[in-house]
């Protein structure tokens, strides 16, 4: 066997056992990549209205359907499910309001976002490619990893 075919198939030193986890374990990361999912496209919304309030002083669904290339149709069906949900307030030919628990959410989503954002950038991404991969991983890091991610920026900043 190769050098190189021996450190692929070799796991990596104090992590045996990384290519097939125990079955409990294995169901859990599958149950919280599932969970992510489900809610992943409302935190999406919900921060970019946010967003869009922040910036622009206003939410408005043409302007939700440009940045997320989706069409008018899409952002309506969205925006009744938001409104169901209680997260959004919205009257027809209006801009869109967030209720308290979706200015939380959008908060939590856009501290999470810029978590990953910055970690991204600290380990030298460029910053359009950083953008792109922040947008799907802060909806599948957990607390734990998101607190080493700002640690290691904290620390990359300090140095």
């Amino acid at each position: 066997m190769s050098d190189h075919q021996q450190r692929r198939t070799s796991p990596p030193s104090g992590h045996s056992g990384d290519a097939l986890p125990p079955v409990e374990q294995h169901a859990q990361q599958y149950e919280a990549v599932r969970n992510a999912h489900e809610t992943e496209l409302i935190e999406d919304y919900v921060e970019l209205i946010g967003d869009l309030i922040r910036h622009r002083g206003e939410a408005r669904a043409a302007d939700i359907a440009n940045r997320m290339a989706v069409s008018q149709a899409t952002v309506s069906k969205m925006i009744r499910r938001l409104n169901e949900l209680g997260l959004v307030t919205s009257k027809p030919y209006r801009s869109l309001f967030l209720t308290d628990e979706g200015q939380k959410m959008a908060e939590t989503s856009r501290a999470r976002h810029d978590i990953v954002l910055h970690f991204l950038r600290a380990l030298g991404v460029d910053d359009s490619t950083a953008r792109i991969d922040a947008e799907g991983m802060e909806h599948h890091v957990s607390d734990e990893t998101l607190t080493i991610m700002q640690r290691f920026t904290d620390q990359q900043q300090n140095n």
